[in-house]
């Protein structure tokens, strides 16, 4: 379900190396000076102040989504843009939280949209032409992925293994082999991907693109004032991405 390379064999990321590495260099550190302070007689050396935590991000909470909606939209995105060696997923980009804030919002309730009768069954071009609100379509969607996976393998989609995961998700967007209420999976599907893309390169004041870290994959520069000083060089320039928040003092 990958579209990043699923063919590339696994490999230790580069992540968990440096994590498993900096343990054992902090182990191994921390055990000389302690025994060298024994050996010498000498007090241990003073131990330094932590660097300071990061400031919570109230806007990472959830407005739409009760916990078990929320911990199966985290699974399933995950499996659709999945941690690898060239970076993190969309769990910790941050990819739930965004769905979770759109579907709470006008664009969740189509607010802008024309919703009234008589509803026809669309051309293939036309797309779905269905009476219910986008929330409503996840809502019966998120349903749909735990109630196939109780049926199938009686576990939770969440607590499923990644293949697992993958199969449910290929039955979803086929649209073939099990139903919603109202709507075809495949209709679900195709909300939950386009969701999934949103949530990854949108300005992070949407709620998704966590840090910017979408923007960082894809080399994108994000909201820049101006590219004058820049636009007759050669060659690619990497630029730090800026938000929409980064101009609020200009």
């Amino acid at each position: 379900m990958s579209n990043k390379d699923s063919n590339n064999p696994k490999h230790m990321s580069r992540r968990n190396f440096l994590k498993s590495s900096g343990i054992a260099i902090g182990g191994a550190v921390l055990g000389g000076a302690a025994m060298s302070g024994l050996w010498l007689g000498k007090k241990p050396a003073q131990q330094q102040h932590p660097a300071e935590q990061k400031a919570a991000d109230y806007n990472q909470a959830l407005m739409f989504f009760n916990q078990e909606q929320f911990f199966i939209t985290e699974a399933a995105v995950e499996r659709i843009f999945p941690k690898d060696e060239l970076g993190p997923g969309a769990k910790e980009i941050g990819v739930a939280i965004y769905i979770d804030h759109q579907l709470a919002g006008p664009w969740g309730i189509n607010a802008k949209d024309y919703m009234m009768g008589p509803f026809f069954k669309g051309e293939a071009t036309q797309g779905s032409q269905t009476q219910l609100r986008r929330a409503d379509i996840f809502t019966l969607g998120l349903k749909g992925l735990k109630d196939y996976s109780q049926k199938k393998y009686s576990k939770s989609f969440q607590d499923l293994a990644e293949n697992e995961q993958d199969d449910v998700l290929k039955v979803f967007e086929k649209g073939e082999e099990f139903s919603l209420p109202g709507i075809s999976t495949k209709t679900f599907f195709n909300l939950l991907y386009s969701l999934t893309l949103e949530g990854l390169y949108s300005d992070p004041l949407y709620g998704g693109n966590k840090d910017m870290m979408g923007w960082e994959l894809k080399k994108y520069p994000g909201n820049q004032m101006s590219y004058l000083d820049l636009i007759e060089k050669d060659g690619f320039i990497h630029m730090k991405p800026k938000s929409l928040r980064d101009h609020l003092n200009h």
